[in-house]
């Protein structure tokens, strides 16, 4: 079971205490924007065996939206992040190159 810390209220709660809500990151294009890139958009989705950037909401207390830097194979969260961020905080970044050598997520190592 996942243990994940909401980073506005800062309750510690299961998983069940929060919702999934897919791959962070992603860049949405407006209007006018090609077939190409509206499709992978929609469609394209990493799904790593390792480490994974990820949406929650904090369903059951906040709900507010953030997001968790997790291990898909380990469940081990590394840890949790404002929403409006466009990229990982440099200390989970540095937790995640300590515990996992050369990780690389998208653009983010």
């Amino acid at each position: 079971m996942l243990i994940l810390e909401c980073p506005y209220c800062g309750i510690k709660g299961e998983e069940t205490e929060f919702h999934a809500g897919g791959e962070a990151h992603l860049k949405r294009f407006g209007p006018g924007s090609s077939d190409e890139d509206f499709e992978t958009y929609l469609f394209m989705r990493e799904n790593p065996k390792g480490v994974h950037l990820e949406r929650w909401r904090h369903a059951n207390g906040c709900g507010k939206w953030f997001h968790a830097a997790r291990c898909t194979m380990t469940l081990e969260v590394f840890g949790t992040y404002s929403a409006q961020s466009f990229e990982p905080p440099k200390e989970i970044k540095d937790i995640l190159t300590a515990k996992r050598p050369g990780w690389s997520w998208r653009n983010f190592k």
